[in-house]
């Protein structure tokens, strides 16, 4: 008899809710840095207001990284089986983000080395890249959840992945990434605005406000196409505390078949309603020139659009284009009970550490970033 405190069927809900807490905390956190060095050749047209965004992200960007590396972490050792078939058959994919995001600590050191406009200007493209491709790339990766990815086992549970890169690339994919790549840029636009002052945080607020609309209007258009396009519905019995098989179910392809899930928990609706009101409401605080209220509605925006994600394609982490049934969800893709437990022990150590951690750290950083700290901090870059 298991000694364990909890069953495997609530500890296989617990990880699905933690790994959500991981991605969408990447994408508020992260998404500021990604969503300024997106915006950052356009908001800043000088030398100087490019490094006052620059020192604006600086400080914290490394810590904002964590919750990706934890978000990595935890596919690996909660649900192995989705590590593997995601990190081999979005390989090249995952290649473009992370040359990307290299582009930015070797932007942060190197752009200030020799003082030539054209260096400077180098690099700041190169941080625009940083910004802009995984904002991007990442919201193409989850239209291609809701598409389906090209995998099968074998006999001996094997993966074979017979898709490649240029498949990701598909017109609802795309769409996804646009919606990404708005409620990032929006979110910059938020954090400039609120920490900067002058002609530089107006330019922000002009495109915060377009890239706010435009966000919602591909997120409404996403939701249409959604309810038109097949979903993956399973349709054979399910026991959340049985043993991994991921060929052990009947999946079928039913039009429309990912809004399911609104109809069995009605309140999973709450996601994309607010998902919309956030994002309006970060528009009608850059209009009105209300900052937190701003910045908080693009964070509530991206929680709500993230978790759309999450909610409409549960139980399934990753479907199956090729081979239906063996897709992956979260009853059969997870690591073992123990393992699932003494994890979360884990979690509950060092989560909240984490967390106070960032607290304290933005504590610190807070404030507005003007011309006279990059004068007065000889570390500033």
């Amino acid at each position: 008899m298991s000694t364990i405190p909890l069953d495997y069927e609530s500890l296989r809900l617990i990880w699905w809710l933690l790994l959500g807490v991981l991605l969408i905390g990447f994408a508020i956190m992260g998404g500021r840095d990604l969503g300024v060095g997106t915006l950052l050749p356009f908001a800043a047209r000088t030398d100087e207001e490019r490094r006052l965004l620059l020192n604006l992200i600086g400080p914290t960007w490394e810590g904002n990284q964590v919750w990706l590396v934890l978000g990595g972490g935890a596919i690996f050792a909660a649900f192995p089986p989705l590590y593997a078939v995601s990190f081999s058959g979005f390989y090249l994919a995952m290649i473009v983000i992370l040359l990307a995001l290299i582009l930015r600590p070797v932007g942060f050191k190197f752009r200030g080395k020799i003082e030539d406009a054209r260096w400077r200007a180098i690099w700041d493209w190169g941080l625009f890249v940083g910004g802009f491709v995984p904002a991007l790339i990442m919201g193409v990766a989850v239209g291609n959840v809701l598409l389906g990815a090209p995998f099968h086992f074998d006999d001996s549970m094997r993966i074979f992945y017979t898709g490649n890169f240029f498949q990701l690339l598909m017109p609802f994919a795309l769409l996804a990434g646009l919606v990404s790549l708005g409620m990032i840029a929006t979110h910059g636009a938020t954090l400039i605005v609120g920490r900067t002052v002058g002609v530089m945080a107006e330019r922000a607020r002009t495109y915060g406000i377009w890239a706010g609309v435009a966000t919602m209007a591909l997120f409404a258009l996403g939701g249409v196409w959604v309810a038109f396009m097949n979903g993956y519905v399973v349709t054979s019995a399910i026991d959340p505390n049985g043993p991994i098989n991921p060929l052990g179910k009947t999946v079928d392809l039913v039009q429309g078949g990912w809004l399911s899930n609104y109809g069995t928990y009605p309140w999973m609706i709450a996601a994309p309603v607010i998902g919309f009101a956030g994002m309006a409401l970060a528009v009608l605080g850059l209009m009105g020139r209300y900052r937190w209220l701003a910045y908080l509605g693009s964070s509530a925006g991206i929680f709500g659009i993230v978790a759309t994600a999450g909610v409409s394609t549960f139980p399934f982490f990753l479907p199956s284009s090729t081979m239906p049934n063996a897709g992956l969800t979260l009853w059969d893709a997870s690591s073992s009970h123990m393992t699932l437990f003494v994890m979360l022990l884990a979690t509950l150590v060092f989560l909240p550490i984490v967390l106070i951690y960032t607290a304290w750290v933005f504590r610190v950083m807070r404030g507005t970033v003007s011309g006279e700290n990059l004068t007065k901090n000889p570390n500033a870059y």
